[in-house]
């Protein structure tokens, strides 16, 4: 989620659990240590770009580490806000965890994949209940923490975790609804899916993503649930085969690996870009949720030597165009 979410909800759980003398402080480290897990983000490497992947939501963000990150944090707060203020370390600790408590699990209810098992496992938790932005998730959060800060009221707090539950709960049953639909599509092609999944599109969960996945293609679509749900057809394309698709790319080259690398990252949803034919691109995102239209994606280079990475891009299709056709998808307005 976006760095904002993050810090609201950390904040909502520590004042929930505190008192009104103290809740103004609560949440203050609760939205601290909410958004400190993301710190790993500064794990980069100018000489393998695809470096940050590998790190972002993995260690920090697992479940056995909640404790030693909140204990992290709690050393930092103590030491320059906590102290001077007459909390005593036990209470710091306490409220930074919870607030680092609430991030990974936040993180995971997304598309983009949360190692919540690591060291035991590397597989990437994502269960496709949000997106990464969402304002009637996170406004209404906002509202309730910053005003259970200024009126010394945690019982608002625990209404933004009531509220929190209920557009997760919400999400998952619109998530259901839409791959029901998803099935249906494929159903009516004659398709027996390998696998299927519905992602919610940008700031909603009203118009989701269809992805699904036969011996030899993808199939994107997209559709809009609710009481007058409708399908916007998409388009398909072949799953990447590296003897088909990268015939000059030697198998143990550097690029090779990262291959692998961006396949593992996006869970096998990958593909030769139909645009530009040395890119390998993640076709679970784009801007207009039934569009071939990637938001990430990596060039290889043909002449690269063997030692070279390929390069990390991304992509941002913000056009006028394609805003408009989100919008009326939105709206159940035809899109042609």
């Amino acid at each position: 989620m976006d760095p904002i979410t993050q810090g609201v909800l950390g904040a909502a759980l520590p004042q929930a659990a505190s008192d009104k003398e103290t809740v103004a402080l609560a949440g203050l480290l609760g939205f601290l240590a909410g958004m400190s897990p993301d710190l790993d983000v500064l794990i980069r490497s100018a000489e393998d770009p695809l470096l940050f992947l590998e790190y972002h939501r993995q260690f920090t963000h697992s479940l056995i580490f909640i404790p030693f990150g909140g204990l992290v944090c709690a050393a930092v707060f103590y030491l320059i806000l906590t102290r001077c203020r007459k909390l005593g370390f036990a209470k710091t600790y306490t409220w930074s965890t919870l607030g680092y408590a609430t991030h990974a699990l936040l993180d995971a209810c997304t598309t983009y994949g949360t190692m919540l098992f690591w060291p035991f496992s590397d597989v990437r938790i994502a269960w496709n209940t949000i997106s990464i932005i969402d304002p009637l998730f996170t406004v209404p959060i906002l509202v309730l923490v910053v005003g259970a800060g200024l009126a010394k009221r945690p019982a608002l707090a625990k209404i933004a975790l009531c509220w929190g539950l209920i557009y997760m709960s919400l999400g998952m049953w619109q998530r259901n609804e839409a791959q029901q639909m998803g099935w249906a599509i494929a159903q009516e092609r004659g398709h027996s899916p390998i696998r299927l999944e519905a992602k919610p599109s940008f700031a909603n969960i009203l118009v989701w993503k269809i992805v699904y996945e036969t011996t030899d293609k993808f199939y994107i679509d997209a559709v809009r649930t609710g009481p007058f749900p409708e399908v916007f057809a998409g388009d398909s394309l072949n799953k990447l085969n590296l003897d088909r698709d990268l015939t000059w790319l030697d198998k143990h080259s550097q690029q090779a690996l990262d291959v692998e690398r961006f396949r593992w990252f996006s869970n096998g949803f990958v593909a030769i870009d139909p645009k530009h034919q040395n890119r390998v691109i993640d076709i679970r995102y784009s801007m207009v949720p039934n569009e071939i239209n990637p938001l990430w994606s990596i060039e290889l280079d043909p002449g690269a030597g063997n030692d070279k990475h390929a390069n990390y891009l991304t992509h941002r299709d913000m056009s006028e165009q394609s805003t408009a056709k989100f919008k009326r998808m939105l709206l159940g307005e035809p899109t042609k």
